[in-house]
């Protein structure tokens, strides 16, 4: 039967050592370690057999199990046991992990001598050993069970301190979104998706909550439908409510999100309102990525022709597709040329443009650009005569930044509550800013 039971870490470590016979010695334990653990070629099968001695393991994540015996036994009951034996651990303490093994060993040195006796299989139901084998087993606390039992028994939240006080009581919201698009040289978009921030800068006092909501899908259509139905059920049409599907983009749908720790899951899962106690100062409250519906802040329409093998003509168009009451800033196009460019003549309409040897590239800036309007640059480029392969032209890529969310993202509240102060959310000062930029914005020439 089976003559021991050890378990390793990843390094080889044992963490649990059982010998249930006389003829297993030491010198199993290293002759595993050498021969599997630290082997030059993992090997892919599940038996070894090392001196005459039969070594049967699985692993689970970093963990190694490993099941020994000198003697010819039927190796499908072996692996039904460290299958069960895998079962019974989890059952007791969780996930298989070192650091579970090494808080649980005494739990596990008393479930193996209650599983096996002198090798030989017994007992492997979890319900029954539980009848015998009483003592709870040693769990890793989760984050959100660390926040919970801080709160509960300390009453404090462990990202921010109480007896904050401040004289005016301000809170500044960022929506920072970073667009990235591929487009085709005939205006045809390959690929585009947006990926979000909100930043938020809080100067509150005491303790208090805040209430954010956003114009996302989910939340949108049950607003909406909200909205239908009092309408429906009065007859008075200037009531104050506002029906969001008659305003142009009113939802976005968001593909995923992420939260910071002070964030409610449990409200916006059943309520869909971001509830959250925010830490003093900055801090990153959500993250986000959409891909449908984007604004796209610029268009850029590359022309480009060869003449003969010594000259290329190049025009590039810069189109600005928001409203004419917003302004774009910080704008570069980086237009790449080949790297036998000898001599570059440049005519822009607006901005400066000049040759970046070092780069292989055209280089041109724009402080600022308003909206619905076209910029246009023109370049005369010399070559040199080249007998290598055909030049693989790289796509053109600007970098911008615009004041407004690309994904249509929108702030519909942003609400402060402090029942111990007892100051109202109208004396808190509310900011937000809607800031759009380049992350990789390519078209292709």
């Amino acid at each position: 039967m089976i003559g021991g039971v050890f378990i390793y870490n990843h390094k080889g470590e044992v963490l649990i050592s059982r010998v249930y016979r006389d003829d297993i010695g030491r010198n199993a334990v290293d002759a595993f370690r050498v021969n599997v653990i630290h082997a030059r070629q993992q090997s892919r099968f599940p038996v070894v057999n090392i001196a005459r001695t039969s070594f049967f393991y699985t692993k689970r994540s970093n963990i190694w199990l490993c099941a020994v015996a000198k003697q010819n036994i039927n190796a499908a009951m072996v692996f039904e046991f460290l299958n069960k034996m895998i079962d019974v651990m989890q059952s007791y303490f969780g996930k298989i992990s070192e650091e579970n093994v090494k808080n649980n060993f005494v739990l596990i040195y008393e479930l193996l001598d209650e599983i096996l006796d002198f090798g030989y299989p017994q007992n492997s139901d979890t319900g029954v050993l539980k009848s015998f084998i009483t003592q709870q087993g040693v769990r890793p606390v989760t984050r959100e069970e660390q926040t919970n039992v801080t709160s509960a028994v300390t009453g404090q939240i462990g990202w921010r301190r109480e007896g904050i006080k401040y004289r005016r009581n301000e809170l500044f919201l960022d929506v920072i979104e970073s667009v990235n698009l591929l487009m085709s040289q005939q205006g045809q978009v390959l690929s585009t998706h947006v990926a979000g921030r909100v930043v938020m800068k809080s100067y509150l006092s005491g303790m208090p909550e805040c209430k954010f909501g956003i114009n996302d899908k989910i939340t949108v259509e049950n607003r909406t439908k909200n909205t239908t139905d009092s309408t429906n059920a009065t007859t008075n049409p200037n009531n104050g409510a506002t029906n969001p599907a008659t305003t142009t983009k009113t939802a976005i749908a968001i593909d995923d999100c992420q939260f910071h720790q002070c964030v409610k899951l449990s409200k916006f899962e059943s309520e869909h309102s971001i509830s959250f106690i925010p830490p003093d100062g900055e801090f990153e409250l959500m993250r986000y990525r959409t891909t449908k519906d984007i604004s796209l802040p610029f268009r850029v329409i590359p022309l480009v022709r060869e003449i003969g093998r010594t000259k290329m003509e190049v025009k590039v168009v810069v189109k600005s597709n928001f409203k004419p009451t917003l302004i774009g800033q910080k704008i570069e196009i980086r237009i790449p040329i080949p790297p036998n460019t000898c001599d570059v003549q440049l005519l822009c309409m607006k901005g400066k443009a000049k040759h970046k040897a070092s780069d292989n590239a055209i280089v041109w800036k724009m402080k600022r650009m308003g909206g619905m309007k076209e910029s246009q640059l023109s370049a005369e480029i010399e070559l040199t005569p080249n007998d290598k392969k055909k030049w693989n032209r790289p796509p053109i890529s600007m970098n911008f930044e615009v004041p407004f969310a690309p994904s249509g993202f929108k702030v519909r509240y942003l609400k402060v509550f402090e029942h111990k102060l007892n100051y109202s959310d109208s004396e808190t000062i509310k900011w937000v800013r809607y800031i759009g930029k380049s992350g990789l914005y390519e078209t292709r020439s």
